[in-house]
């Protein structure tokens, strides 16, 4: 069925608490990039991305004036190869950042449509594994205060999360390993805890950490140090001891082969709405899984719990901070330290269009 229309929207998202990391400081809001494809019949898939604070209004332009027109009149169910054309259409300007941004965007939406005029929910259409995910919450909470910190972990526990993330990064990382005693004996032994280093250390800072870390018994260090370097990951990994996540900054289906050839990383971390879309996402999956590497994700739960329920090599879906409740019609919910991606055709994913009106960008 051929494209009829694109449209694209910008929203400036406030969060309800300042969050906090050790690369973008303090966070009071986020933006949201949407993509609404429709068909000729009238059926509309729907796509978006998100930054932390800046970039939105351009990722917009960019698909606006770069991709949008390009994408009526095509036949809609051409996934890669619209993707492929996209991706050669906007390649000279950026094989990564904004662009992928915009292109993730749009993807997204594709897949969305397709998985509607199939009658599909999104899972079962990309491999149908198990739409029964573990999920963790996924804490942006470096500068909250140590009490602060456990409340909010207590509120999540309330939430039915049975697996925690919290961020390190401080400026003294013995104030980090400090903050991951307390949380530890908070939670217990055997609790499954993950920290994120969100890129603050160098390669050598991260392994000293990393061997500090062992005590606690992580799920992985996630982010230790800049995603560019992946021989620095290697050597995180071989010499700190901690399982390593990694890959919510790498923006193409070759910078994660690098990264696994090189044995950086134990847990790739794809994210659907900054790597490409969906069909990147399902080619990190096929990458790792051929390395017998488990797969997480990074924030877009809605999405994510599609993709992590389509793949045999599953591990935990982020909760993300960056959450949109109050915009959509059924938030994600966790039972018992589970998601479930919902039996909708498509995502499922139902924005409350009117709602974000009053955040528009």
């Amino acid at each position: 069925m051929p494209i009829k229309n694109v449209r694209t929207d910008h929203y400036r998202i406030p969060l309800p608490v300042v969050l906090s990391d050790s690369t973008h400081g303090e966070i009071p809001a986020f933006e949201l990039v949407t993509v609404r494809i429709e068909d000729e019949d009238g059926t509309e898939g729907v796509g978006y991305t998100y930054t932390v604070g800046r970039g939105g209004a351009a990722i917009r332009e960019l698909i606006a004036r770069d991709m949008a027109p390009d994408l009526v009149g095509e036949e809609a169910a051409r996934v890669e190869a619209l993707w492929k054309m996209l991706w050669w259409r906007v390649h000279y300007v950026g094989r990564g950042g904004l662009t992928v941004h915009a292109l993730s965007a749009v993807d997204i939406a594709l897949w969305d449509l397709k998985a509607k005029q199939l009658g599909e929910p999104l899972w079962r259409l990309l491999g149908g594994s198990d739409p029964k995910v573990r999920a963790y919450a996924g804490g942006i909470d470096l500068y909250f205060t140590l009490d602060d910190l456990l409340k909010q972990t207590d509120r999540n526990l309330e939430k039915g999360f049975r697996a925690i993330k919290m961020k390190v990064g401080r400026e003294n990382t013995g104030e980090d390993i400090e903050r991951v005693a307390a949380m530890r004996k908070h939670l217990g032994d055997g609790f499954p805890l993950m920290v994120d280093a969100n890129m603050g250390w160098t390669v050598d800072q991260a392994i000293a950490a990393a061997r500090q870390l062992q005590d606690y018994n992580l799920v992985w260090l996630e982010e230790p140090t800049i995603p560019d370097d992946f021989a620095g990951h290697s050597r995180i990994l071989a010499e700190g001891g901690v399982p390593i996540a990694a890959g919510e900054n790498l923006h193409s289906i070759y910078e994660f082969e690098h990264l696994m050839a090189a044995n950086g990383v134990s847990y790739p971390e794809p994210d659907v709405s900054n790597c490409g879309g969906i069909t990147v996402w399902m080619k990190v999956a096929a990458l790792a899984e051929a390395r017998n590497l488990p797969v997480t994700s990074h924030g877009v739960h809605e999405l994510h719990v599609h993709l992590l329920g389509a793949v045999p090599n599953a591990s935990y879906l982020e909760a993300h901070g960056f959450g949109l409740d109050n915009y959509i019609a059924e938030p994600l919910q966790v039972v018992e330290g589970y998601a479930t991606a919902p039996d909708r055709p498509g995502h499922g994913v139902a924005f409350d269009w009117q709602a974000l009106e009053a955040v528009r960008g």
